[in-house]
């Protein structure tokens, strides 16, 4: 997962994907090393084992949570595609996210959230930034 908003202001699985790629090839000093095959793993089924939880989530199977992105790759920053999975931890970014489920539910169609006010949570977002700020 991400290491939490409060450490690097972001949320973003992809970005987390090409950093834990490109960290290892760099550490290593071997640019073979963690393959976007691998980081993808880590990112889901090794996740879910991190936490104990790989009978519950981390893959698409029956029997477990659905939760799955449907990621547009069509676009300039991912071309040409010869590896969809390279182009994800590589290109991607999350703008190209379109669709989401989780445990099934639908959650962003055509890339917008469905079922949350947008601007009701930016303003809450704001008011708590001024409590922040006060202390």
């Amino acid at each position: 997962g991400t290491d939490g908003a409060a450490s690097n202001n972001d949320l973003d699985m992809i970005g987390e994907m090409r950093t834990a790629a490109l960290l290892g090839k760099s550490i290593s000093g071997d640019a073979s090393a963690v393959s976007a095959h691998q980081v993808l793993a880590m990112a889901t089924l090794n996740g879910a084992k991190a936490l104990g939880l790989e009978t519950r989530i981390g893959s698409l199977e029956p029997g477990k949570a659905a939760d799955c992105a449907a990621v547009d790759l069509s676009g300039l920053n991912c071309q040409p595609v010869y590896d969809p999975l390279s182009q994800l931890v590589y290109a991607a970014h999350t703008g190209q996210v379109r669709e989401v489920w989780v445990a099934g539910e639908r959650r962003v169609e055509d890339g917008r959230l469905r079922g949350i006010d947008v601007d009701a949570l930016a303003a809450k977002a704001a008011d708590w930034r001024a409590l922040i700020a006060e202390e």
